[in-house]
């Protein structure tokens, strides 16, 4: 606990993690009211003339928001190799699998946090321009969960990494690059197995309340995809963290 509070204490204390999450918050509301708002330019005045999935497009924000949380991640471990404070911190915590879970857990409760608020206000925002249809309690938990799960990653790649710039390349990349490839691509056998595959594709079929039959991957199972990335590389970055000086 006293590691735990002492990672809490030391995120809290950052002010780029309060602009992180407060642009986690903006950037998720702001493009889910663009989506919908898009569609009611198409006669999508109702749920019963509307065929799009209003709930998913409300929580479209998360293909931003999650830009936010992988650099919260990455910088929760890499600002302290960037400035050497991760020695200071190996001294007054030696066990290091403890130290790292006990900063993926601060890392998870703020990412949490402002995941609630990102999506409550998303959908609150949404039922302002257009009605929604769909239960919203799936696609709204595991949208929470998506954010919390890029942030692990974020930290991770810093974890394996030990710099910051890199592991943030290699998370947008994960996260951008791949489903781009799923467009570029023309054989429809990889873009299956890239929507399937991919981290955020298949993760983000949690967010959808409609033709779930047509999906490349169940939402639940997709959403498992992203955990483990996330959790297969922290248990990777756990091992070397162990094993290799600061």
């Amino acid at each position: 606990m006293r590691s735990l509070h002492a990672e809490l204490t030391k995120l809290r204390t950052l002010p780029s993690i309060w602009w992180l999450l407060a642009a986690t918050v903006v950037l998720m509301v702001a493009l889910g009211a663009a989506a919908v708002d898009s569609v009611t330019s198409q006669a999508c005045l109702s749920p019963a003339d509307c065929h799009e999935d209003t709930v998913k497009l409300s929580l479209t924000g998360v293909w931003l928001g999650q830009a936010a949380c992988l650099v919260l991640g990455v910088l929760s471990m890499g600002a302290e190799y960037s400035t050497g404070m991760i020695r200071t911190t190996l001294t007054a915590v030696p066990i290091r699998r403890r130290l790292l879970v006990s900063k993926a857990t601060a890392l998870s409760l703020l990412t949490g946090a402002a995941g609630v608020v990102a999506v409550l206000a998303s959908l609150w925002t949404a039922r302002l321009i257009l009605p929604l249809h769909g239960s919203t309690l799936r696609p709204a938990t595991g949208t929470v969960l998506c954010l919390i799960l890029v942030a692990l990653l974020g930290l991770s790649l810093a974890t394996l990494l030990r710099d910051t710039a890199a592991a943030i390349i290699c998370g947008l990349g994960l996260l951008y690059i791949v489903p781009l490839l799923a467009d570029i691509l023309h054989s429809p056998t990889w873009q299956h197995r890239l929507e399937r595959w991919a981290p955020m594709p298949a993760a983000l079929s949690i967010q959808a309340t409609r033709n779930l039959d047509h999906l490349p991957i169940a939402p639940w199972p997709g959403l498992g995809v992203l955990a483990a990335y996330a959790l297969g590389l922290l248990v990777a970055g756990s091992v070397l963290f162990g094993r290799r000086d600061a």
